[in-house]
């Protein structure tokens, strides 16, 4: 099929005069001088010699899993016994079976640790081979590969060799690191999108050598043979040095001949390349890391609780040891039944009483070791799992547009979500929909457009509504006669934007004098008709029809060009077809309803660059007039007109400002005819320049355009928008009333990122901006480095002075810095006053960052401030800021999957993020912050009875309880409800939440896990043992058991305290619960149940096992009225304190949520709705951005109109 395949006839290298220009005599000149570091030896089309040392390479297997079947299980044990619990029960476990100082059997110490271990270990297999499974599908993915004689068969990735011959089809991944030999295009090229790399989804050109040109079907690499001699594997994606040996021949490769692996071919049939690096050796592979291991602040703080329990655990052993040695040497010589020293019991030896002091120590140790609960990870680490499960399934957090879920990555910081102080956004894709629409332009002088922008109509509706008293946009207009006109004006601009619904992508325009073809009826018609041929062809684009609409689709280098394109076709100049010199576009005019296919050769395109800021081409029309069409930044093309061609300056800078306040990005158009003798001549130094070998080729190339680019006539200016996502300025409010700072970190233009501070009302009229520049600096000393950094320093303290001193308590200031004075600012002695600036503003706004300063900035306003932060992105720029930032949030967007890859959970659209942090956040930080204490409470409650009944058994090493009850309590019979505590506990439903975003703070002022609450609830667990322990003893002491007067044995007695362990416990789980369902009811209350089918269960079994409590329950307990009496005594005495806590809290100090549960409880809500109005006006933080910080100024203001007019 490949060998008749016949090649595109497009030679496009002509274009790309700058990064793709191949010049023939760069690629016959001096091969590269490789040394150290470049030591690969690749032979083309002979694999085999790759299968041997010293030529032997990995292979093109990929795996991104943390295990193996080999090291599995080495490496999940020892991941689990980095737990310092875990640890701690593994060596009771070995004491226990290999010593005969375990109070326990070695089955009830090895059975509970067996299987929390086992939890936690199938969980990491599981996550593990869901990972298993992606790698897997990539691996086996297909490619067609030269086999032998000429023939290429499809060939699974991971079985790809360095040296092979790859052809990858169109819109296939690239399966390695290629050397691009040749393409469908006759000249080599090819179009590469690079989204899995960069997030940039432009398209980048590659081009093959033309000495492999000829290599252009499948038989031609029957015989091919050719050594590449290149740099070893490194992580850099924009860098390649090496050499291509071939037909005797040697020459230099580089960067644009070398396609990367997970890159997808564009635009281009197919491409043949030869695997230079496989697997873990591509260069996308060396840049994948491991993610920053986090673990959250709650987490941190439980290690200090179980350490702290460590220690009490050591304090009550050691005095039980002490204890014993005591007993030893004083009593134990009387206690003659105890037989010390036996064959038995050969640890006692009361002639050494120290001896036997420490040995008990180790008994201790085990004996109370229930004090550390053994299950509070294993349960812990389920509760997180199922609560991300609860994020993945919210449907209110679901976008239907593009069918993306919320997901929560990884399981181990939903808590973290509660606690946010800080937000660090990204804008574009992330704010904006990266989404570009013609909106306006300006043509001769006229503006044309309608339709409002995103910016307009936030605007317009706060100033309508300021009008009517409800809301506030702009000040007043001080001639109350204005107000009517202004009513008028708003409501045609809010109007246009809502009945217009826009069906075409990357086009918004409105307005009738422009469409249709009615522009052929506007005074200035021949600049109309330039303004649109300028956008039909000045692009380096590619048209692919779509047959399903007929229309045709732009692969362009950015989402402006795209948008230039669709808009001329709209308007009638539609761009069909490139060939290799020519250009051609199907032009409505002079008639409207008769399309003319017109061309335009190609003489040479100029391309657009950040430094240069414009685009150029260079055409012959089809009467054979020359002319350079240009476009780019207003001040660029500016200073580039010639004097008759600012004919329209002064109307386009006004339009022009209008825009850029609307929030638009724009440039300018401009044209020039050339003579052809003129032409000829500059061509010849073009080219010449072109032929330049050197580090002085571009320079000389951008002079020589530069004298081309000059006496340029003005014709007109576009306006795209890219669009805010919806529900942003309304997600900002929000979020800014649940009292979080929100930071902007943006490679944007100051301009730009100022007006998108507008819309999303992180700015507002009347704030204070403090803005840092370098620009000031520049005029001082233009190249003295310190001075530049003395007078940014100068600039942050004197804004920190002004702040410190300002007297208005309700004066705003927001903070915006560029990237170059971000540079400064970051440095070690300018940081902290920098930072300390930038926490007394509102808002702040950084502007033309790098990927770099983004993680920079994070890292800073992490460490400096010590509050948590969440940064949020869409990009791979974002990929440093998420990570950094302790919770990361990715949003699937339109620039690639890098961004959420790296995050810990992804939203579709920015406004998905109050829920995700308002209502989620806030739940699993209450559900883990009262899980954690209760787990800590029910285990102290239970492990200080067993020393308890120590004391009062000689500190013999005793357990009160059965070996099987203690090894149910943590794993079976009190692990549900605590479960259910973690996973299904709400303090106020969802929508409560959103209306009062106050109970927000909850989390980042830490209330339900300081110190203070936590040392309450030991306390309460030691309060609870206390009484469980004494109330038990003081009943059964000398109280008549069974029906025949004898009083209660043993195992009686610790049974009946471990009854009522179990429902102090339950009780108190059902009196922290503020939301029940019938899951909780059966949870709990099943708990207590299932304690007595035990219970009778285990009776049951031969006394071999059961050993002393064979029949206990129906035999012993149950009829006895003491063991019921007992139950329910010990059960109200445990619950009562917390229950008189509560009761004074409610009445006298209530919290936020116990108001709320009240009014809803009572019905308040509903019946009047008044009340719960002014409760949630109340339960909102004061903030200084935001639609609501508008209201507030513009209430401000009027108060202050009232105070003036009654003095």
């Amino acid at each position: 099929m490949a060998r008749g395949r016949i090649r595109a006839k497009i030679r496009r290298s002509s274009l790309h005069t700058f990064a793709c220009y191949r010049s023939r005599a760069t690629e016959d000149g001096s091969p590269h001088q490789l040394g150290p570091g470049f030591s690969r030896e690749v032979h083309c089309n002979e694999p085999y010699l790759h299968e041997k040392k010293p030529l032997k390479y990995c292979t093109n297997y990929v795996t991104t899993t943390k295990y193996n079947i080999i090291t599995f299980l080495p490496k999940a044990l020892f991941e689990q016994f980095r737990r310092v619990a875990n640890l701690y029960f593994l060596m009771a476990a070995i004491v226990s079976a290999t010593t005969n100082l375990s109070p326990f059997s070695a089955f009830s110490m090895v059975a509970p640790l067996v299987f929390v271990v086992g939890l936690s270990m199938a969980k990491e297999a599981l996550e593990d081979s869901r990972r298993f499974v992606q790698d897997m599908k990539v691996n086996h993915r297909k490619v067609g590969v030269h086999k032998e004689g000429g023939v290429f068969g499809p060939k699974p990735w991971m079985k790809i060799q360095v040296g092979d011959i790859v052809k990858v089809e169109k819109d296939q991944f690239f399966p390695a690191d290629l050397l691009l030999l040749s393409s469908s295009y006759e000249d080599g090229i090819c179009y590469v999108e690079t989204m899995n790399l960069d997030g940039e989804t432009n398209l980048k050109v590659k081009r093959a050598l033309e000495v492999t040109l000829p290599l252009e079907d499948d038989e031609a690499f029957k015989h091919f043979s050719a050594t590449i001699k290149c740099e070893d594997p490194n992580p850099s994606l924009y860098t390649f040095v090496g050499n291509l040996e071939y037909d005797r021949q040697v020459y230099p490769l580089d960067p644009s001949q070398i396609l990367l692996r997970d890159s997808k071919l564009r635009n281009t049939g197919y491409v043949y390349g030869v695997a230079v690096f496989t697997g873990h050796d591509s260069k996308v592979m060396q840049n994948s890391t491991n993610s920053p291991s986090k673990r959250s602040r709650i987490e941190l703080q439980m290690d200090k609780i179980i350490y702290l329990l460590f220690f009490v655990l050591l304090a009550i052993s050691f005095a039980s040891s002490i204890g014993f040695a005591v007993d030893a040497k004083f009593e134990l010589p009387n206690w003659w039944y105890l037989q010390p020293m036996n064959k038995v019991n050969n640890v006692v030896d009361p002639k050494k009483p120290e001896v036997s002091g420490i040995l008990h120590l180790i008994t201790a140790l085990i004996l109370y070791g229930y004090l550390i609960p053994i299950s509070l990870y294993v349960s812990i680490e389920v509760v997180k799992v199922l609560q991300a499960l609860f994020i993945n399934q919210d449907i209110l957090m679901y976008d239907d547009e593009s069918g993306t879920p919320a997901q929560a990555r990884t399981s181990n910081l939903n808590e973290e979500l509660g606690q946010i102080d800080t937000i660090l956004s990204d804008k574009t894709g992330t704010l904006t929909c990266n989404q570009m629409d013609f909106l306006k332009c300006s043509i001769a002088g006229t503006a044309y457009g309608m339709r409002a922008s995103d910016v307009e109509l936030a605007a317009a509706k706060q100033m309508a509504e300021d009008i009517g008293g409800h809301y506030i946009g702009s000040p007043r207009p001080e001639n109350e006669n204005d107000f009517g006109e202004s009513e008028i004006e708003l409501e045609s601009v809010v109007t246009s934007k809502d009945d217009f619904k826009p069906a075409i992508k990357g086009f918004s325009f409105e307005d009738d004098r422009l469409t249709d073809g009615h522009w052929m009826n506007e005074p200035n018609v021949n600049d109309i008709l330039l303004f649109f041929r300028i956008l039909s062809v000045c692009h380096s684009a590619i048209p692919e029809l779509n047959e399903e609409t007929g229309n045709f689709n732009y692969e362009a280098e950015s989402p402006d060009e795209a948008a230039f394109l669709v808009a001329a076709r709209e308007f009638g100049f539609e761009f069909c077809r490139r060939t290799q010199s020519s250009i051609f576009v199907r032009e409505r005019y002079p008639s409207f309803q008769e399309p003319i296919e017109r061309e335009f050769k190609v003489l040479n395109l100029l391309e657009f660059t950040s430094k240069r800021k414009r685009m150029s081409v260079i055409v012959r029309d089809e009467s054979g007039q020359i002319l350079l069409f240009c476009k780019g930044a207003d001040s660029i093309i500016y200073e580039r007109l010639s004097k008759n061609g600012r004919k329209f300056e002064e109307a386009m800078t006004k339009h022009l400002n209008e825009y850029g306040e609307a929030g638009l990005r724009t440039l300018v158009l401009a044209y020039k005819k050339l003579e052809e003798a003129e032409y000829s001549a500059w061509n010849e130094e073009f080219s010449k320049a072109k032929s330049t070998i050197g580090g002085d080729r571009d320079t000389m190339l951008e002079k020589v355009s530069d004298a081309m680019e000059r006496d340029l006539i003005l014709v007109g200016a576009t306006a795209v928008e890219d669009k805010l996502q919806k529900g942003v300025p309304q997600c900002i409010d929000n979020l800014a009333q649940a009292g979080l700072k929100i930071w902007v970190l943006t490679g944007d233009k100051m301009e730009t990122a100022i007006n998108i501070g507008y819309a999303c009302s992180l700015l507002r009229q009347g704030m204070k901006q403090i803005c840092i520049t370098t620009m000031n600096a520049d005029s001082v000393a233009q190249d003295s480095k310190l001075a530049m950094r003395e007078n940014i320093l100068k600039q942050i303290m004197n804004a920190s002075q002004m702040i410190k001193h300002e007297k208005d308590p309700h004066a705003a200031f927001a903070l915006i810095i560029d990237g170059k004075t971000l540079a400064y600012a970051l440095e070690n002695d300018m940081k902290h006053q920098f930072l300390s600036l930038a926490v007394n503003c509102a808002s702040v706004i950084c502007c033309r960052v790098s990927p770099k300063q983004k993680a920079l900035v994070t890292r800073l306003v992490k460490e400096g401030t010590g509050k948590i932060t969440l940064g949020i992105g869409d990009g791979a720029n974002d990929v440093g800021m998420i990570q950094e930032a302790d919770i990361g949030v990715g949003i699937s967007g339109a620039e690639g999957m890098q961004a959420v890859m790296a995050s810990d959970f992804s939203i579709a659209q920015f406004r998905y993020l109050e829920r995700l942090l308002v209502v989620h956040g806030h739940w699993c930080y209450k559900r883990i912050a009262q899980m954690i204490c209760y787990f800590f409470y029910k285990n102290i409650c239970y492990g200080l009875t067993l020393f308890y009944f120590e004391a009062f058994a000689g500190f013999s090493g005793q357990s009160v309880y059965d070996d099987s009850y203690m090894m149910l309590f943590n794993v079976i019979l009190t692990s549900l409800p605590v479960i259910a505590l973690g996973v299904f506990e709400q303090d106020v439903p969802s929508d409560v939440c959103l209306k009062f975003p106050a109970l927000y703070q909850q989390g980042p002022k830490n209330l339900f896990f300081d110190w203070h609450r936590i040392l309450g609830w030991l306390g309460n667990g030691i309060y609870t043992s206390l009484i469980i322990f004494f109330l038990n003893i003081i009943l059964f002491y000398d109280q008549a058991f069974r029906s025949d007067g004898q009083t209660a044995d043993l195992t009686a007695l610790g049974t009946t305290m471990f009854t009522c362990v179990i429902w102090a416990v339950s009780c108190q789980i059902a009196l922290t619960m503020s939301h029940f369902t019938w899951i909780q009811h059966i949870l709990i209350w099943g708990s207590i149940a299932t304690w007595y089918i035990v219970l009778l269960i285990y009776g049951r079994i031969a006394p071999i096992y059961s050993k002393y409590a064979f029949r206990i329950l129906e035999e012993a307990l149950a009829p006895s009225p003491i063991y019921w009496c007992t139950t329910l005594l010990v059960t109200l005495m445990c619950t009562l304190p917390y229950l008189a806590h509560i009761a004074f809290q409610r009445s006298f100090n209530p919290l936020d949520h116990h108001i709320i549960q009240e009014i809803k409880y009572y019905r308040k809500d509903v019946e009047d709705r008044h009340m719960w109005k002014r409760e949630g006006s109340k339960a909102r933080q004061k903030t200084k951005i935001g639609f609501t910080a508008r209201v507030d100024a513009k209430i401000r203001q009027l108060k202050g109109r009232l105070q003036k007019k009654k003095v």
